[in-house]
């Protein structure tokens, strides 16, 4: 004979009310602290009450208990891990990239930049989940997703717009995170990023010097905060130096949209005599598309990429580039995300500057009048 259902399934009990009405009335996630103060006590205590632990006394366990319940906390199981509180088990930080998952595998910097990060990651015996989306909205939800599941112990953002949505968004949910990108673009979120106004004044001071008054640039997409930045410093450094305007053409950095806008700039009327690059693919299909012109790299057009890889050193001629250090970019953005876990006083910081590597595809041009 089969039993009835216990009431158990469709009623809640009074300690199961009192979670849900917690977890409605507290928007993002409750954490130890919200605990604390609830009940009128120490984090430590919360910790110790609520792992039956000896230490507090029996009236202190009821009423953290009864905060528990109220506000439906549960531990953060991650961040215990990440803090090295735990038995040495890691945990996971998060990692969201808005690109196609066949660009991201072609592209050197991200691959360098995932490199330095998985370096630390694995001194900490953490681990990395990379999620691959559409658009800012997907990442948005991904991380959120993430973050009140307790899946992640923090996130790594990057390729951080103008007004960029997920500054205030995952603020607001409370995502421990770090930021790659200027302070102006980052809220307050603890940020890194590279000086990248000084490293294109370097560039184009070196052009300059050689001769090149008519320069252009392949960039990446216009809302990118350092595309932006990127774009106002070339500006600024061509009249600065007395140079002819500079045309910026925006890509979505494949080596597709950059050979494009190398034709578009090398069949324009007043074509350039040089082309700064803001990733190596687009610089390496810039040369194919110069090959194909007819055109001879150095002596009819000079090219400058941006983070130098293997690539750049593998084409003939070798591409001049601008070096960064991008494991170890990573590297210190993941450190600086542990001390924001650990809540040891984060900071923001620059990291080291990229410096103009001078190579085969950089020289005077032919006709130094431009």
């Amino acid at each position: 004979m089969r039993r009835p259902p216990a009431r158990r399934c469709t009623a809640s009990t009074e300690a199961e009310k009192s979670v849900n009405e917690g977890r409605a009335r507290r928007p993002g996630r409750v954490t130890i602290t919200d605990v604390a103060a609830r009940a009128g006590v120490s984090r430590g205590a919360v910790s110790l009450a609520f792992n039956n632990r000896p230490g507090v006394s029996e009236a202190t366990r009821e009423r953290v208990m009864a905060a528990v319940a109220e506000l439906g906390w549960v531990p953060n199981q991650a961040a215990i891990k990440l803090s090295g509180s735990a038995t040495g088990a890691g945990d996971t930080v998060g990692l969201v990239v808005a690109r196609p998952a066949r660009q991201l595998g072609l592209e050197p910097f991200y691959m360098e930049f995932i490199s330095g990060v998985e370096s630390v990651l694995e001194e900490q015996g953490c681990s990395l989940l990379l999620h691959l989306v559409r658009d800012t909205d997907q990442e948005i939800a991904v991380h959120r997703q993430w973050w009140q599941s307790r899946r992640i112990a923090g996130s790594i953002l990057v390729d951080i717009r103008q007004n960029d949505p997920r500054i205030t968004e995952l603020a607001t949910i409370g995502l421990p995170a770090v930021a790659v990108g200027h302070p102006s673009l980052t809220g307050d979120f603890t940020s890194v990023w590279t000086d990248d106004e000084t490293a294109v004044h370097e560039a184009v001071r070196y052009l300059a010097a050689l001769g090149h008054r008519r320069i252009a640039r392949v960039g990446g997409h216009p809302t990118l905060g350092h595309t932006m930045i990127r774009t106002a410093a070339l500006n600024a450094i061509v009249a600065e130096l007395g140079l002819e305007p500079a045309r910026s053409l925006t890509t979505d950095y494949s080596g597709e949209q950059g050979a494009r806008a190398t034709r578009s700039l090398l069949a324009s009327r007043e074509r350039p005599t040089a082309i700064v690059y803001d990733n190596d693919i687009m610089a390496v299909a810039g040369l194919s598309v110069a090959a194909e012109m007819g055109l001879s790299v150095p002596k009819d057009i000079s090219l400058i990429a941006w983070d130098d890889s293997q690539l750049c050193r593998l084409t003939h001629p070798n591409l001049s580039a601008m070096s960064h250090d991008v494991f170890g970019f990573g590297a210190d953005v993941t450190r600086r995300l542990f001390d924001v876990v650990h809540r040891r006083n984060p900071s923001s910081g620059p990291a080291a500057t990229p410096v103009l590597l001078p190579r085969g595809s950089s020289a005077p041009p032919q006709d130094t009048t431009g």
